[in-house]
């Protein structure tokens, strides 16, 4: 980006009247107009100035000020390579001019503003909501505006249709500390009301051997056989193992079958006649 080096100094001087402050700030320059000024001052930006690209609108609020909003135009110089910020306050009842005039983007970047924060623009073509669902009440990025809103909407079975209903919070909004976890809390945290938090009087060292455990005796128990290197006695009733299982013995009247069972087996004679 072009240094900033000479551009306040140079537009403060051609904004003239219109100027309400100017200063720079995180590296651009920011500039205060007053409100009725603000389609001339973007217009001589633009033209005279190759301020030629509005690139946002942003709104800011401030509950505690009688002008609680500022509306902060964003305007880039491509020939130039540089970037400046120009801003107005309103309030809720105030319209500020439009400058869809100037640039067409501009319709729906006031439409968002107006949606969020509900600041209205006078001449805008088209100030409808754009963010937020139909009918939806209220403007979600005041500051005094809930976090979880008024309503909230749900599809009806028995409606056939989205219903909205009143908010209701499956739990409180809890507050969180972020307490550093190496520090510990001042309190007593869920769960620890029983624990033992005295402070310990003799901590556990491992200077010696015998503090670990290790020695002859931990050397000698670790050679000896483990129960599960042992061999695990079957069950009563369970099969022994074919390989080491005897050849059993042919029953009174039986002889053993000697024959290979691959052999194959003779012919049947057939009755009363030769083979």
């Amino acid at each position: 980006m072009t240094s900033n080096e000479g551009a306040k100094s140079a537009l403060s001087a051609a904004l003239g009247d219109m100027l309400l402050d100017a200063h720079e700030e995180h590296g651009e320059i920011l500039f205060t107009v007053k409100r009725a000024a603000i389609e001339d001052a973007l217009r001589l930006l633009r033209d005279d100035h190759e301020y030629q690209q509005l690139m946002e609108i942003a709104g800011v609020d401030f509950p505690d000020r009688a002008e609680r909003f500022e509306v902060v135009y964003m305007l880039l110089s491509l020939t130039k390579n540089h970037r400046i910020m120009v801003k107005l306050t309103t309030d809720e009842a105030t319209p500020v001019p439009t400058v869809t005039t100037l640039w067409p983007n501009a319709g729906w970047l006031e439409r968002e503003v107006f949606d969020l924060y509900g600041v209205k623009f006078a001449g805008n073509p088209d100030l409808r909501r754009i963010l937020t669902d139909y009918g939806f009440e209220g403007h979600p990025f005041r500051k005094d505006f809930p976090l979880t809103g008024y309503t909230e909407l749900r599809y009806s079975e028995e409606e056939k249709r989205v219903v909205y209903e009143p908010v209701e919070l499956a739990q409180d909004l809890r507050q969180f500390d972020f307490m550093s976890p190496w520090e510990g809390a001042e309190y007593v945290l869920p769960g620890d009301e029983k624990a033992d938090t005295s402070p310990v009087n003799e901590p556990k060292v491992t200077e010696k051997p015998a503090d670990t455990g290790a020695g002859k005796a931990a050397n000698k128990a670790a050679a000896e056989p483990s129960a599960k290197d042992s061999v695990p006695t079957p069950a009563p009733g369970a099969p022994e193992p074919t390989e080491d299982r005897p050849q059993r013995k042919p029953r009174k009247g039986k002889t053993a079958d000697t024959k290979s069972a691959t052999e194959p087996k003779a012919k049947a004679k057939p009755k009363g006649g030769k083979a």
